[in-house]
């Protein structure tokens, strides 16, 4: 096992205290530099650092950002599901590390949408009926792993369909 325990800090994001989100740093009582590209291999990091070592994943419209002594967790409704994704992240840190012997590391971070091939799908009617001013903002939270194709109300089904297959290419979740 790498990684056995970590000391969990819970706190509002200090440039807007009344955010109704919190923010979780745990950190790790154990080094887990040398996993971060088998992790990044096997979850598909979204994005991978080489210096300082860090593997970022979009996850639910959170963040999270695996450091070799640190987790940090942005966009948490409470510390219960603080708690929730840390063990996660824990346990496929363990599993990873037993099994870094069947998997080729990866150093880079996984390819990204385009903004742009997004919002050539969307109607460009900019209603704000998805609660965002314009359809460029809408395609970039798509882009980002925070909306999905059915969080536009004014999107007809085929275009749906072919913007769903266009993001198959890219992982937002696990």
């Amino acid at each position: 096992m790498l990684l056995k325990s970590y000391k969990k800090e819970i706190s509002r994001p200090k440039c807007n205290p009344g955010f109704q989100t919190v923010n979780c740093l745990a950190r790790l009582d154990q080094d887990i530099g040398e996993v971060l590209p088998y992790i990044n291999a096997r979850l598909g990091g979204f994005e991978y650092f080489k210096d300082p070592p860090q593997v970022i994943f979009k996850v639910d419209g959170k963040t999270i950002a695996v450091h070799p002594r640190e987790i940090v967790i942005h966009a948490l409704k409470d510390a219960e599901e603080a708690d929730k994704i840390l063990e996660w992240i824990k346990r496929e840190i363990n599993e990873t590390w037993e099994k870094k012997g069947d998997i080729e590391p990866k150093y880079e971070g996984m390819p990204k949408p385009k903004v742009f091939d997004i919002l050539k799908m969307l109607p460009m009617s900019n209603c704000r009926k998805c609660g965002l001013p314009t359809c460029m903002v809408f395609a970039t939270q798509i882009a980002g792993g925070i909306k999905a194709p059915d969080d536009c109300p004014e999107l007809d089904e085929q275009k749906r369909r072919d913007l769903s297959e266009y993001l198959t290419h890219f992982k937002f979740d696990f």
